[in-house]
């Protein structure tokens, strides 16, 4: 039971709560700030462990044994210390090695929990994408778990590819930001349909699993509505999906076709944009995108049927269960197996959570 609060407490001046709020943000801000510190700083320490194995085994000429014999020592020296299992030392070598110069690891990586390396580590071969992958899960906050979901569907090589005609239909540097929002293709494999299914069964299973739509979308879409009502002259239309864009400030209207792209279908979508535009769309929002999902579609088709069209369209294919390419199935492990072969760690404390992105 909690005990009464004095008397001389029951009320505080004025001003009182404002004050006390301005002191949890401070202190949580703190908080974050050290744990942050300290993150950077064993991460810095697992790459200078790692660079004096490769040094000595490199000069030296010490063979792996040695890696063996110090996990051994430096675990009976640090008893309450995890990290230090063979297989996290052979990890921090591989680090090292990933990672030759040392600001790249203050300035980039180091900002990112041990566990997250282990996943940029392990999961992809080049330092180029360890760094794109990277610099995002900063930016954007993302988990260790959604870290590894982004690398295994290649989100980062899926940006910007869809056919769109936003150079000469939107005002840079708006063109180049709405350009790079959208994917080619996008992944719908967790909605759990065949492609026998017709464009009513996706639409309605992408909203029953909005959460992962919107991941799969990526950060910055708002979900608006299904089956968007518009009255013209009397007639009813009804858009598919209707999306708003938070940094483009825009609404985002997604038309799904089940079957190959053809050209007549922008003209049902540029209705659409007009409408909203018109209907829907403040004076302080830019205009209205236009993507169109189909399941398939010939490149220079869609080109050529954007050329035009003087409303900002693209045009992305999208993915079901069954119909993944190869490319975009990996056989690389997971972070489950990733943490199983450290063994009983993987060093260094938790991440703070975080929004999911």
């Amino acid at each position: 039971m909690t005990a009464p609060r004095p008397p001389s407490l029951t009320a505080p001046p004025a001003g009182y709560a404002d004050w006390l709020a301005e002191l949890k943000t401070r202190i949580h801000g703190a908080q974050q700030r050290a744990a942050l510190a300290v993150n950077r700083e064993l991460v810095l320490l697992y790459w200078q462990i790692g660079r004096d194995i490769l040094d000595r085994q490199s000069q030296q000429g010490w063979g792996a044994k040695v890696v063996e014999r110090l996990a051994h020592d430096l675990r009976n020296a640090f008893p309450d210390m995890k990290g230090f299992s063979r297989a996290n030392l052979m990890y921090m070598r591989a680090f090292a090695e990933a990672w030759p110069d040392e600001a790249i690891v203050q300035q980039l990586v180091g900002h990112l929990p041990w566990g997250h390396n282990l996943v940029l580590l392990s999961q992809l071969k080049s330092a180029p994408q360890r760094m794109r992958y990277a610099q995002r899960a900063i930016e954007q906050a993302w988990s260790r778990n959604m870290l590894n979901i982004h690398i295994e569907t290649r989100l980062l090589e899926r940006e910007g590819q869809a056919v769109t005609n936003f150079e000469h239909r939107l005002p840079a540097p708006g063109s180049d930001l709405a350009h790079q929002v959208l994917k080619d293709p996008y992944l719908f494999d967790f909605i759990g349909v065949g492609q026998e299914a017709d464009e009513r069964a996706i639409e309605a299973a992408l909203v029953q699993h909005i959460s992962r739509f919107l991941l799969e979308l990526g950060a910055g879409f708002a979900f608006v509505g299904r089956q968007v009502l518009l009255d013209v002259g009397g007639d009813e239309f009804f858009i598919d999906l209707l999306f708003y864009h938070l940094k483009l400030r825009c609404y985002v209207v997604i038309e799904l076709k089940a079957g190959k792209f053809k050209p007549e279908h922008l003209g049902q979508l540029g209705f659409y944009l007009t409408a909203v535009d018109r209907q829907i769309k403040t004076e302080h929002d830019r205009p209205t995108i236009g993507l169109l999902l189909c399941k398939s579609k010939n490149e220079v088709v869609a080109e050529y049927a954007l050329v035009d069209k003087t409303q900002p369209m693209g045009i992305a294919e999208f993915k079901l269960l069954q119909a993944l390419p190869a490319e975009l199935q990996t056989s690389l492990p997971s972070i489950e197996q990733i943490e199983k072969a450290l063994g009983e760690d993987i060093g260094g404390p938790p991440g703070p959570a975080v929004p999911q992105a």
